[in-house]
């Protein structure tokens, strides 16, 4: 039976099985002491992503091809960016999930502001305000300023790149 290698995956050679259309997902055989192990080292770091993927689902040749040309599964997971930044990446459009909250990261970006020219120009209460400012704080897109009885609000530099490149997408034609 013909196979093809498409990576090494903890130390086993992953294949490509021909089945009855092509070839199927890659097959990993291997005893039950080192099934125990993996599971085990899977739990120790949940942040990781899963390296094997057992499944009788047929892929097609082209794929398998370019699977190769990447260095097989295990390459594919190594081009992923890293988990660190994926979090910050999920935080910030979380925080921009909201439209208060894009409004208010639009509006720091015309300049700094305390919260009573924010509260009254987005009209919610002083509660909601603060939830979606400690959002927008915890996410690193705002810092504010004491400045006597008043906090001064700005949009930090990383994030102002950041939106203004979203908002060149979905204004462009």
């Amino acid at each position: 039976m013909f196979s093809q290698t498409i990576g090494i995956v903890n130390g086993f050679s992953v294949a490509l099985i021909p089945g009855n259309r092509g070839f199927s997902m890659p097959k990993l055989y291997i005893g039950q002491d080192i099934l125990h192990i993996l599971e085990m080292a899977r739990q120790l770091s949940p942040s990781r992503t899963a390296r094997i993927e057992i499944d009788s689902l047929s892929i097609p040749p082209e794929i398998a091809s370019s699977l190769c040309s990447c260095g097989g599964v295990e390459g594919l997971i190594d081009m992923l960016p890293p988990d660190d930044l994926i979090r910050r990446m999920e935080e910030w459009y979380k925080a921009c999930a909201d439209p208060v909250r894009l409004k208010v990261l639009f509006l720091l970006m015309v300049q700094p502001l305390c919260v009573c020219v924010i509260k009254n120009i987005v009209n919610i209460a002083d509660s909601k305000l603060s939830y979606h400012l400690t959002i927008l704080k915890k996410a690193g897109m705002i810092e504010g300023t004491q400045q006597g009885n008043y906090i001064v609000y700005h949009i930090l530099e990383d994030a102002r790149a950041f939106l203004e490149r979203e908002r060149m997408q979905f204004q462009a034609p």
